[in-house]
């Protein structure tokens, strides 16, 4: 328990003391109506505490934000983080962190659990169903904070529900504090804060671990796009690996299984996997990877074998389809070789269908019971499909080995799709290369098509007449009847057998400059919709074979493919580069919290490198007009015509335009709009394609980021998302350097307060002591008659009188002392003291008051110690505070004031065998005016000054005080200072 403390100065006289007749623990009365220091004083506590929590959240906040960014995919240690800060902050003993399943809940991350608490978790298990009665159920159905004043009054613990009396009884919980992680308003988690005593949690607090549970499920969003990711990719290498065993394997199909098979076990997390092959009646092992040894052997005496009725492999020859059993041993009664053999429990098979006809099975096996996910599903329907491709390309090889020239092309393609992933030019070079030559074509080009026209994007062997027509064309929609004009209608090939003798065609440039004869047309598409056209030609009339038709149409596809992954990995680059931007820029924010120019310049030249623009800049408010702040990519006349030259509002400008909407503007051509008034501007930087997107706070715009190109290029939309991002991020930086500034302000008006308070209090104090002195003075001459005989009723009065006298003196040199010490003015008289003596002085002048309640008063002096060098009388006034705390909260026992020195120190300590403090409060217990509000404390009374002066005495000693002290075991005080000092330490007012 805490006690109150106070100083008791050395009395004139030593006499019996009764309990003052007001146990208040506020500011005496007299003092109230005399000014209104007690309310400057805790309106100079408030703005403190308001100013240190809202350094300590922004530090916790900071924290946070590099552990998510320091930890990509691995929640646990934001989780751990976000919790240790919640539990500390908001003053809980302890916090868990669930995560819901739809049902059940995880238990993801604990802090400081109670030993008892954490072995029962341990014991249960991570997941944790609650009963009907928890309070979880509550938060479940309305989505809403739940804040549980005490535990023990919960209708979920007074009618005994497990895991409510789990949390009372094993670790002590209280008050409770469960606040939900919502995501899209759909539940994902709870995040919930325990206090061991009933101690409801503050608003501020409340709305803190609101904030937390919203950085925790941004943590987790986060993460999941980043497990996504890290999945495309793994999904990405195998099938590329796949494509390498292919390609480095023709016509050999037991590689090409083993590596598919190897990557569905691997990236589906299941145990053993099997690739059967099925010839229309039996099915025969083909591939596996980590079967057990006796299921491998058992495979090698089977043999080819016809599927068990009832077993999976028969449902799949009559479905066609993919089975996924949770558990096999409760859903099939025959208990086939996987399951005697291998342990299986969860299965999913996957047919090799080719012209839906069923040619083979995926089949992957786990040994628990966890379904896979519809995304694992779908890669092993991939690789499926991608065995099909393997065995449909082996017997195309093993048939036409005389084809081997043709293999060996696509082999090569391969090889440059494999060998450059982005570049696609590489790849329509070597595809058109072999289509020409293996096809014995003179030469050929490949088309893109955008939708609209068709444009040149490779070309081999091509007459440079004709090439030269090619390029300066640019992009063109066919002329109706030719070859690309029936592509692009009919999305089918095109072949010419003379171009010369059609009526359409001829005399057309293909005919004249490129002298073909014989051409065929072969359409690229991608979901039945066309991305361009391979055309080879010839000089001579002779017409394409059907099988130089088909290698050219399978190269098409493999265009296709090309071109797709391509774009895909460029999304995969651009989306990595955007990570590591935002990355970086949290880092800049988290190391350059109040810089903001460092910032805003990092979040400007991120912006227009990610998104391929030639100038940007973020504009501000100053006055009726805008400005720049920062900006990238200007040339020097730019900067210097917008520096003299504000942004004015209004719909002539992106900036204006973007204000005045609230959203974003994007303007293809600056030259074509007609409402744009800045046209000098654009003259001098070049710009034509301009986006501004709004920094918004709270709703209202502050300020505008503006990005511009120096061409006719729209942004994408991706490209408009990441500077939405960074436009967030701009406001957070700006809103935290406005925030730092308002507590730098709200400092500076604190220490003007702190001084004026210092002041006046010291005014006030001596005023109020000169009339009290003379009350006491008079009041002492009347108890000891020197008016009269007192009657014995007035002698009881008088005594109460100079009680609540004495103790008002006592707290008004308190408060004096305090003043002094925190204005700088308390000066130390420094002399030579003896330890024995303060100690006999302090004993000779509380003993009565030990006596008084029966303890055992002791002192324990080491002998022969040295002569000190200090304050006497101050530490005198120290050790009577200390010993009068001590006897004032111990009812029973004793006290005992021990003396030594060791290495030039004295060591000084007080102990008593009272009710003891709680760690909580021993934290705030040498703080001024600071005292726990329990009933010992206010039936005993103080005014909180005692140990915050003693404190400061000691520390201006270069010494230091603490406390050590346990609830029910009492407590012992003890302060070491040097036993000679020189002179006085400064010490700053806190």
């Amino acid at each position: 328990m805490s006690r109150r403390s106070r100083t008791i100065g050395v009395p004139a006289k030593t006499r019996r003391r009764k309990p003052a007749a007001s146990k208040s623990r506020n500011v005496p009365k007299a003092v109230t109506r005399r000014g209104s220091a007690p309310s400057k004083k805790t309106n100079v506590a408030l703005l403190t505490r308001e100013r240190d929590e809202a350094l300590e959240q922004l530090s916790a906040a900071s924290e946070i934000l590099k552990v998510i960014s320091s930890s990509p995919g691995d929640l646990k240690p934001v989780f751990e983080a976000i919790l240790e800060k919640a539990s500390r902050i908001c003053e809980a003993q302890f916090g868990v962190l669930q995560l819901y399943e739809n049902g059940p809940f995880r238990t993801a991350a604990t802090h400081n659990a109670p030993t008892a608490f954490a072995e029962a978790i341990t014991r249960r298990g991570p997941i944790f169903r609650p009963g009907p009665l928890h309070p979880f159920i509550r938060i479940i159905a309305t989505k809403q904070l739940l804040h549980i004043s005490d535990y023990r009054e919960d209708a979920a613990y007074k009618q005994r529900d497990p895991g409510t009396v789990r949390l009372v009884e094993l670790a002590g919980a209280r008050t409770v504090l469960n606040v939900p992680m919502l995501k899209d308003d759909e539940l994902i988690g709870l995040i919930v804060i325990y206090r061991t005593e009933v101690r409801p949690f503050t608003d501020k607090q409340i709305e803190l671990l609101k904030n937390f549970a919203a950085q925790a499920v941004i943590a987790i969003e986060n993460t999941r796009l980043f497990n996504e990711l890290r999945q495309s990719l793994e999904r990405q290498t195998a099938t590329a690996q796949v494509l390498s065993v292919i390609s480095s394997f023709p016509g050999q199909l037991k590689p090409v299984f083993e590596v598919m098979l190897e990557s569905a076990v691997r990236i589906c997390e299941a145990k053993f996997g099997t690739l059967y092959l099925f010839d229309g009646k039996m099915f025969d092992v083909a591939a596996r990877v980590g079967a057990p040894p006796e299921l491998v052997e058992f495979h090698k005496q089977r043999g080819p074998f016809r599927p068990i009725a009832g077993a999976l492999l028969d449902r799949l020859v009559k479905t066609k389809r993919v089975c996924h059993v949770a558990d096999a041993s409760a859903e099939f009664e025959v208990k086939v070789a996987e399951l005697r053999f291998g342990g299986a429990r969860t299965v999913v098979c996957v047919p090799m269908l080719k012209d839906d006809a069923l040619i083979g099975a995926f089949v992957i096996y786990r040994q628990e019971v966890r379904p896979f996910t519809d995304e694992q599903v779908a890669l092993l329907t991939n690789f499926a499909a991608q065995a099909v491709i393997a065995i449909e390309n082996a017997r195309l090889l093993n048939e036409l080995r005389q084809s081997l020239e043709q293999q060996t092309a696509t082999s090569e393609v391969l090889g440059v799709i494999s060998s450059s992933p982005g570049e696609l030019e590489p790849v329509f070079q070597a595809m058109l290369a072999n289509a020409v030559r293996i096809c014995d074509a003179k030469f050929g080009i490949l088309y893109r098509f955008n939708g609209e026209a068709f444009d040149f994007a490779a070309e081999v062997g091509t007459p440079p007449e004709y090439s030269e027509f090619q390029r300066q064309r640019g992009p063109f929609q066919p002329t109706p009847g030719r070859p690309l004009d029936h592509v692009m209608r009919t999305k089918r090939m095109s072949h010419i057998a003379d171009a010369a003798a059609d009526a359409v065609i001829s005399p057309g440039p293909t005919a004249t400059l490129g002298g073909a004869r014989s051409m065929v047309a072969v359409p690229m598409l991608k979901d039945e919709a066309l991305v361009g056209a391979i055309v080879i030609y010839r000089q001579e009339i002779r017409p394409f074979s059907d099988k130089q038709i088909a290698l050219v149409q399978n190269f098409a596809a493999q265009a296709v493919i090309a071109i797709e992954n391509t774009r895909l990995l460029n999304e995969l680059r651009q989306s990595l580069q955007q990570q590591t931007a935002t990355a970086d820029v949290l880092k800049v924010i988290s190391r350059s919290t109040f810089d903001l120019q460092t910032v805003l310049d990092t979040l400007i030249e991120s912006a227009a490198r990610l998104c391929e623009a030639d100038m940007a800049s973020i504009n501000r408010q100053h006055g009726d007009a805008y400005r720049q702040v920062a900006n990238y990519g200007h040339s020097p006349e730019l900067q210097a015509y917008m520096d003299s030259h504000p942004i004015p509002a209004g719909h002539g400008s992106v900036v204006g335009r973007t204000v005045s909407a609230e959203k974003i503007i994007h303007i293809h051509d600056v030259l074509a709009d007609p409402d744009y008034k800045m046209a000098e501007a654009a003259k001098i930087g070049g710009m034509r394609t301009m986006l501004g997107v709004p920094l918004l706070r709270e709703g209202t715009p502050i300020g505008v980021i503006v990005l511009q190109r120096k061409m006719v290029r729209p942004f994408t939309e991706k490209q408009i998302e990441l500077v939405t991002t960074f436009a967030d991020q701009a406001v957070i930086a700006i809103e935290n350097v406005r925030l730092f500034d308002e507590i730098q302000d709200k400092s500076r008006q604190l220490e003007e307060a702190s001084q004026h308070k210092s002041q006046f209090l010291a005014n006030m104090s001596h005023e109020l002591r000169t009339p009290l002195n003379a009350i006491l003075g008079y009041t002492e001459l009347m108890a000891d008659g020197a008016y009269g005989e007192p009657s014995e009723k007035m002698i009881g009065v008088l005594k109460r009188l100079e009680s609540n006298g004495r103790h008002l003196l006592g707290l008004i040199n308190d408060v004096l002392d305090l003043s002094k010490i925190e204005a700088g003015q308390l000066v130390l008289e420094l002399s030579d003291y003896c330890i024995q003596d303060i100690a006999q002085t302090v004993r000779s002048t509380l003993e009565p008051l030990a006596a008084d309640k029966k303890l055992a008063f002791k002192v324990e002096v080491a002998p022969q110690l040295p002569p000190g060098r200090g304050d006497g009388r101050r530490l005198t006034q120290v050790l009577i505070n200390l010993v009068g705390n001590a006897i004032k909260f111990t009812d029973a026992g004793e006290v005992v004031i021990k003396a030594a020195t060791d290495n030039g120190s004295f060591h000084l300590s007080v102990c008593d065998t009272g009710p003891g403090i709680s760690v909580a409060d021993q934290a705030r217990l040498f703080q001024e005016f600071q005292q726990a509000d329990n009933a010992i404390t206010r039936k005993k009374g103080g005014t909180g000054l005692g140990l915050a002066i003693s404190k400061r005495i000691i520390e201006m000693h270069g010494g230091k005080i603490w406390v050590e002290s346990q609830v029910g075991q009492g407590s012992t005080f003890s302060f070491t200072l040097p036993v000679i000092v020189e002179q006085q330490v400064n010490v700053e007012s806190k």
